[in-house]
């Protein structure tokens, strides 16, 4: 919910108008690098996101740059303000004295409208906070040239305070990021061929004719690159295996062996979710948070049609749909009878955590065991088995997800105040 403020973040002043630097101002307003795409682009993640406390932060962010907007807005108005009755000021730019009164309107310095098309969201949390980063600096840039570009006193002002606020930006994006202790290049989820990741190509080589210098430095040697001299000009004749680009990531054909592995992998899974279609009524019961004992109550009908799945693979296979013992998820299971029979003495948030903690363990193993299956499947092109494992590890990666916003729910309402001061 939003609420308007009738006060700017910051007292905008202009002394002397310059029509023209008030359409320079647009594009701040209205532009790539402006406050409207930087506010949609960090609400429209925000809400995307599936992480609390970086959602937050998203949101705060994303609302802080509308009332940027509304300040780059006031100070352009006010740039633009002798074009309403100046004829020379509206020459300056007819299409905001003619059609647009002398105010601002979502265009940017060249009168190009705004759009949609300038929001970078992916839906991956770390790729969005390199994204903004990014948005950040360029906007500094940006707010960089506009105060070399005036010489009014309360006009530099208001820009020095937008463009320090989104070095802090960046600061708390870059942060986030940090803290999510992911690995840098550890983009998404399918891990990248080893071989590639670490080769350098020169594709811009040689002196004279065939180009200009070749340089070197810490983006092509030293820490495991591979340095690869440019495969246009290689002769052909004289191939060094030892510097060639590798091509392939795997192998043109799976070794026999991967359709039985595939196939104990699914008996494997089938039996797990056997036993969880048992499990999951004794969790529902135990659960005294409402929205825990409903989530239950949804994974384990999500559970019964990951079994009907599970039979459908094994259809397609042309194999008999017999469970294989799955002594993992029994220990698991096993685990998580003592935990509800221990909750029976605790209070409620507390039970209901240890709860969560049990049930993420089976969802992390069932992550674990649809992930094996669904590559193999795609190693051996089973299209049709990788397309009903994908599903069903979708909702177990969903159904963690949910677990983890219900226990933060109860943390938040389970703080405990913070002790008191020494006196």
């Amino acid at each position: 919910m939003y609420h308007h403020v009738k006060k700017l973040m910051y007292t905008v002043r202009v002394d002397e108008p310059d029509p023209r630097f008030g359409n320079m101002l647009l594009e701040q307003f209205g532009g790539a690098n402006g406050e409207l795409a930087a506010a949609m682009q960090y609400s429209i993640q925000g809400i995307n996101c599936e992480d609390a406390a970086r959602k937050d932060m998203l949101m705060d962010i994303g609302t802080e740059e509308l009332s940027h907007l509304e300040v780059v807005g006031c100070l352009a108005r006010l740039h633009l303000k002798p074009s309403k009755f100046d004829r020379e000021a509206a020459e300056a730019d007819p299409l905001i004295a003619i059609a647009g009164g002398g105010g601002v309107n979502l265009f940017n310095s060249q009168g190009n409208p705004w759009t949609a098309d300038y929001l970078k969201i992916t839906g991956e949390l770390d790729v969005d906070l390199r994204s903004n980063i990014a948005a950040e600096a360029r906007a500094k840039i940006v707010y960089e040239r506009l105060i070399n570009f005036t010489d009014d006193a309360g006009t530099k002002d208001a820009l020095q305070f937008l463009m320090s606020r989104e070095i802090a930006h960046m600061k708390s994006f870059t942060a986030a990021l940090v803290s999510m202790e992911k690995p840098p290049f550890t983009i998404g989820r399918i891990a990248a061929t080893p071989g590639l990741i670490n080769q350098y190509v020169n594709d811009s080589t040689g002196v004279g004719d065939e180009g200009e210098i070749d340089t070197r430095g810490p983006w092509n040697e030293g820490d495991g690159w591979e340095y690869v001299p440019s495969p246009a000009l290689q002769n052909a004749a004289a191939e060094d295996s030892s510097s060639a680009l590798v091509v392939e990531s795997t192998p043109s054909q799976a070794p026999e062996d991967f359709q039985s592995l595939l196939i104990d992998e699914l008996r494997d899974l089938l039996h797990a979710e056997k036993q969880l279609v048992k499990a999951l009524p004794e969790m529902v019961e135990a659960a005294r948070h409402d929205k825990l004992r409903e989530l239950f109550e949804v994974h384990l009908a999500e559970t019964e049609a990951q079994v009907e799945r599970l039979n459908e693979c094994f259809d397609l296979l042309g194999e008999t749909a017999r469970a294989k013992p799955c002594k993992g998820m029994m220990g698991l299971v096993e685990e998580g009878n003592e935990v509800i029979k221990e909750g029976e003495e605790k209070g409620d948030a507390a039970a209901d955590l240890a709860l969560i903690g049990a049930a993420q363990r089976v969802e992390h193993y069932e992550i674990s065991g649809y992930t094996t299956a669904k590559n193999l499947a795609q190693q051996l092109h089973h299209s049709a088995i990788v397309a009903l494992l994908s599903k069903s590890l979708a909702e177990e990666e969903n159904a963690d997800q949910l677990l983890n916003q219900v226990a933060r729910s109860l943390m938040s309402v389970a703080r405990l105040p913070a002790p008191a001061e020494p006196v």
